[in-house]
């Protein structure tokens, strides 16, 4: 007698990467990051800047953990080399 198994396949979850608002990051750096980590398209880019720039923070994906984490660490570390305090988090 064969039993039939009946597998659950569960979608990973998904976290938010979001940018914060700071007053020393460049706007030309904010958007560069957008187009060249987060493929935005340039008019994207710069929509999501300005409210960034006139809100506190803004969520600019949601990817599986390590996904939005590496995202995450590519921004800070560019961010750093530059000499800004640009602050990316992973939430949930």
């Amino acid at each position: 007698m064969k039993k039939k198994l009946k597998e659950k396949i569960k979608e990973p979850e998904r976290y938010k990467v979001v940018m914060y608002n700071d007053d020393f990051t460049p706007m030309d750096f904010v958007v560069d990051i957008l187009e060249n980590v987060f493929h935005k398209t340039e008019s994207e880019a710069m929509c999501i800047m300005l409210r960034i720039h006139q809100g506190t923070k803004e969520t600019v994906g949601e990817y599986s953990y390590d996904i939005a984490r590496t995202k995450a660490d590519i921004c800070t570390r560019r961010a750093r080399k530059e000499g800004y305090p640009f602050l990316v988090k992973v939430e949930q």
